[in-house]
């Protein structure tokens, strides 16, 4: 769908300079999430996409089907057009701002591009979290290690299932799986749609996931019937999370060394979702453990059940993805830049 939105393809005839800029955007993005976390809500463009999701849904959730459905797409495609808009009128001023620069320039014109520059980067880690993530499902781990009611509670910062039953071992595979599955929602997905289409592919990404996150639910849900409401939202956000989910299931498979590609599509396969089984099962694969949701699902049901220090291990498995995603990235983004391969 995406391939055919000419004004958003940020590569095509571009010259390897602006490869370069956009190269740097992304390492500098990484660097901010790294060192500096997530934005204030107030200030962060996730959150601002939620507040627009939550007024819309709050509407069509409350009609009859046919007019949930059709204003539920209506509204995600608002949502799509303003928030790629935005991302392509961010990056347009960074490319003409890189375009314009020159190294016997003025001072000012320096600090200009490079102002532009850190602001593509703001918003570009935005859409991304690979160390939220990893922090909090160490904090579930830590919850545990004091007592079984704390872990519960801390996953339930993390997850939407109902976490008051679940015992120690759920606990922890609930940790481990919503690590796996938000490694490609979170960091893989976000890096994969930049590579192809710049600032604008990330951001109607995570706008997309954040709907399927928000709408994206079967039947009741907190009271209020999702099943049409969200449906667009929901089958959206599986076409465009099936590529990187498959892309981040072989990069955990690659990175653990020794993972069954066979076995790892069938695994994949027992999930209702078409993409979410496949970072879950290389991770079950990768760490040898069982991960499983009560009557839904059961990955590797052959393996152990998790441990505690199963939980350090996935999150160094999630940082070597990440590490060996963006080796390929820097490469990647040059080539298509200046059109080898084509």
């Amino acid at each position: 769908m995406l391939a055919s939105w000419i004004p958003f393809t940020a590569f095509q005839g571009l010259p390897a300079g602006m490869a370069w800029v956009l190269a740097f955007v992304l390492l500098l993005a990484l660097w901010i999430d790294e060192h500096f976390g997530e934005p204030p809500a107030s200030v962060h463009p996730v959150v601002w996409m939620g507040n627009y999701l939550r007024l819309c849904g709050g509407v069509t959730v409350r009609c009859p089907p046919v007019a949930a459905f059709l204003l539920g797409a209506l509204a995600w495609w608002v949502g799509i057009l303003a928030t790629g808009a935005l991302g392509w009128g961010i990056q347009a001023l960074v490319f003409w701002q890189a375009a314009e620069y020159r190294p016997q320039a003025d001072l000012q014109s320096g600090v200009e591009a490079a102002l532009v520059a850190i602001l593509m980067a703001w918003f570009l880690k935005g859409m991304l979290s690979w160390r939220m993530l990893r922090e909090e499902v160490g904090a579930v781990e830590l919850a545990l290690a004091q007592s079984l009611e704390a872990g519960r509670e801390r996953l339930s910062w993390l997850v939407s299932r109902d976490t008051a039953q679940l015992t120690e071992s759920q606990v922890r595979e609930s940790a481990i799986e919503s690590l796996a599955e938000n490694l490609n929602d979170s960091v893989v997905a976000p890096i994969f749609w930049f590579v192809l289409f710049g600032l604008p592919g990330a951001m109607i990404y995570r706008f997309a996931n954040t709907a399927d996150a928000m709408w994206g639910y079967r039947g009741v849900y907190r009271g209020k019937n999702w099943e049409w409401a969200g449906k667009w939202a929901a089958r959206a956000d599986d076409v465009l999370s099936w590529a990187p989910a498959r892309l981040t299931a072989l990069l955990l498979a690659l990175a653990a060394k020794g993972v069954p590609l066979r076995a790892l599509q069938k695994e994949a396969g027992k999930t209702p979702s078409p993409n979410s089984g496949w970072p879950m099962a290389a991770m079950a694969l990768a760490l040898g453990i069982s991960l499983s949701k009560p009557g839904v699902y059961a990955l590797n049901p052959e393996g152990r059940s998790p441990r505690a220090p199963d939980t350090g291990q996935a999150q160094k498995l999630g940082s070597k993805v990440l590490v060996a995603l963006i080796s390929i990235v820097l490469a990647a983004m040059v080539f298509i830049a200046i059109g080898v391969g084509a």
